[in-house]
């Protein structure tokens, strides 16, 4: 299962919701490297940065990290055309994680239902 960013927001956060679903879904977690940057973005103004920034090394460590390749770079064009045609534009880093998903074939685990209006793509929430 691939995290977004405000999946990992909330894992750090240890929201039970997420917990509960990592726990009962999840055999293997993913983190696409989009997903980290802007994770680690938010951290360059959180009071618990040096704190968060451990956890998140430690997080990366457990995980693979789903990085952007030239398969990526073809699925990311052909859902934003998709999106595009149907007059529902999401979030360009969203369009990049749905990319990666829909490359790797893995659910995304977001609150964002804007997830829901890509083809091919399965979005659990929390």
């Amino acid at each position: 299962m691939i995290l977004d960013t405000n999946a990992i927001s909330a894992f750090a956060d240890g929201e039970p919701g997420l917990l509960k679903e990592i726990r009962e879904m999840a055999l293997a977690l993913y983190l696409p490297v989009v997903a980290l940057g802007e994770f680690r973005y938010g951290l360059t103004s959180s009071r618990q940065r040096a704190a968060r920034a451990r956890w998140l090394d430690e997080l990366e460590t457990n995980c693979a990290v789903l990085e952007i390749t030239s398969e990526t770079s073809r699925v990311y064009a052909e859902i934003r055309h998709e999106l595009r045609v149907l007059g529902r534009p999401i979030p360009e880093n969203d369009i990049w994680i749905a990319a990666l998903a829909r490359c790797h074939r893995l659910p995304v685990l977001s609150i964002d239902r804007h997830f829901d209006q890509v083809s091919g793509l399965r979005r659990v929430g929390w």
